[in-house]
């Protein structure tokens, strides 16, 4: 398996690792009674952006192979 198609999989555990984190912090503040603090960067469009790149990279990876 090459780089960018291990590192896929890898990317979407943080993503949502990530996400959870931030729905954990929403949470946090909504039990203080508190406003939820924005993140600076949201979790979901970023992992879709690195996947989205990692297959980019992958195709091109892969039809550029001689055979």
């Amino acid at each position: 398996m090459c780089l960018f198609c291990a590192a896929i999989p890898a990317a979407l555990a943080i993503g949502a690792r990530a996400k959870a984190r931030q729905d954990m912090t929403k949470v946090e503040a909504q039990a203080q009674q508190e406003p939820a603090p924005r993140p600076a960067l949201p979790a979901v469009p970023a992992t879709a952006v690195v996947v989205a790149g990692l297959v980019a990279a992958s195709v091109i990876y892969h039809t550029q192979q001689g055979g």
